[in-house]
């Protein structure tokens, strides 16, 4: 026999009482927090089952029969309840409501506006809970943690059809995203790009029958990873810059932190993800920002598109990658082992804070034209110059210290590894590019802290989209809203 929602309520009430009685019961003196933790959890996920289901059936008991006159002035008749899977968060509900029908067209249901439901059977606050598992570990491992946790099994292609699904609407969700109130932004507003592997299924690569020497088993596609934010300047000298490099001196107390860091990564190349940078960094423009800079390293192609989009930007190479080559070159000079190397880099290092980078290169050059043309050390020292001579219009760090600049890429160099490589490069991980740049695009609205805020427009867009008018907020909705500081 069918129950209606008034037979649902006296057993409802009746449920509430029974779990009541179990926390006060005699049961409840012997057991331990454990047991009637677990034990909880499973009653009120019934629980929640059964009011989910009553709250359903009033609405399909309300509905009327009546036609159905549409916003355009149609006119569809009634014509039979029609059923409908929803998996909730509590489990799969089937209910059927009013269909509404008058041939040679699309019918409607009215109810399906009503409640906003999805295209397909899947609930937005379970899908939404399982990409968030996705995009933080494996989406293998996120389901088997939904099936433990709610009993719920999930296919794999759901999760991966819901991110991909999902992620389209990551561009339109940053284009309307409004500015950061200028009262909590820093006066230099920086921007900085990176590059980082993605290792790809076979099928995505032009697979050879047998590698050769030097082909990789595993080959990836660079994610270039983008950042913006704002900071106060930050004034140092070359010799405190010396000093914290080669951790010599303890840290300063305070330095100025980032302000509303905004991170993203994409597989669309260099083009497409300085552009993106190139309109997120305009948002952040204003009377507020005094100075501008722009942080790479030394991949040329990278600085190329930094320039061209970001043309009032001044290029500042990252320090770190510049102490690398005199790393290597002071290898190629006294080897890995001696002492010597250290105080020589030391000195190179202040030379380069100290904006006498052309010095370096004339040593450089003159110590290798000393040796064997041929000699590996020769071509190490010829090759760190070249480095510093083709990078040297971005490596005045006398005077970006002096102008409080940050001069090191350590936002960026975070980026690509706790954006990319800490879920990209899982073990065993290959993607297609579609997939990848899906993950990435969700896991970046994540990581920006923009998560609830993005699939709250992401449901208000969809209903637009599926029922023609705007998703209308009830006071309850309004009042959760408030509570999470979600408007």
């Amino acid at each position: 026999m069918t129950l209606n929602s008034t037979q649902m309520i006296p057993q409802l009430r009746e449920e509430f009482e029974q779990l009541l009685a179990f926390v006060t019961g005699p049961q409840a003196r012997t057991a331990t927090m454990d047991q009637m933790e677990r034990s909880l959890f499973r009653r009120i996920l019934h629980l929640g089952y059964q009011f989910l289901r009553l709250f359903i059936m009033r609405r399909v008991e309300t509905e009327t029969h009546a036609p159905l006159v549409r916003r355009d002035k149609s006119v569809l008749p009634y014509h039979s309840q029609k059923g409908r899977d929803y998996f909730s968060i509590f489990g799969k509900l089937k209910f059927e409501r009013a269909y509404f029908y008058a041939g040679g067209g699309s019918g409607s249901c009215p109810l399906d506006e009503a409640l906003s439901l999805p295209e397909n059977c899947y609930s937005d606050l379970l899908m939404e809970s399982v990409e968030l598992l996705g995009v933080e570990g494996a989406y293998g491992k996120g389901l088997q943690v939904v099936a433990r946790l709610l009993g719920l099994n999930l296919p794999i292609l759901a999760l991966e059809s819901s991110v991909m699904e999902h992620s389209q609407n990551i561009k339109a969700y940053y284009h309307q995203k409004a500015a950061f109130p200028s009262a909590e932004e820093g006066s230099i507003l920086v921007a900085q790009a990176d590059g980082k592997g993605v290792p790809l299924v076979r099928r995505e690569l032009d697979v050879k029958v047998r590698r050769g020497k030097g082909d990789k088993k595993t080959q990836k596609k660079e994610a270039i990873a983008t950042a913006v934010y704002t900071i106060e300047p930050y004034l140092r000298t070359p010799l405190e810059v010396l000093n914290a490099l080669f951790k010599e001196d303890e840290p300063p107390a305070e330095r100025p932190a980032p302000h509303h860091k905004q991170i993203f990564a994409s597989l669309k190349g260099k083009e497409s993800a300085i552009k993106r940078l190139a309109s997120w960094v305009q948002r952040r423009e204003g009377a507020h920002i005094c100075q501008r800079v722009a942080l790479t390293d030394g991949a040329e192609p990278l600085q190329k598109q930094m320039l061209a989009c970001l043309p009032g930007f001044p290029l500042v190479l990252d320090i770190i990658h510049a102490v690398e080559y005199l790393w290597k070159a002071g290898t190629a000079i006294y080897g890995e082992t001696d002492s010597s190397r250290t105080e020589w880099v030391k000195a190179q290092t202040l030379r380069l804070l100290s904006s006498q980078t052309e010095q370096v290169i004339q040593l450089l050059e003159d110590k290798a034209a000393s040796l064997s043309p041929n000699s590996q050390a020769a071509k190490a020292l010829r090759g760190s110059a070249h480095y510093f001579r083709r990078n040297l219009p971005y490596m005045d760090y006398a005077e970006y210290l002096r102008r409080g600049w940050p001069i090191g890429t350590g936002v960026i160099e975070g980026t690509c590894r706790h954006l990319v490589k800490d879920r990209m490069e899982l073990s065993g991980m290959r993607w297609t590019i579609a997939g990848a740049e899906a993950l990435l695009a969700l896991r970046a609205a994540n990581e920006n802290g923009d998560w609830e805020d993005f699939h709250t427009l992401r449901r208000t867009q969809r209903h637009h989209v599926l029922y023609g008018a705007p998703l209308k907020i009830n006071p309850l909705e309004q009042a959760e809203r408030l509570e999470t500081n979600q408007f």
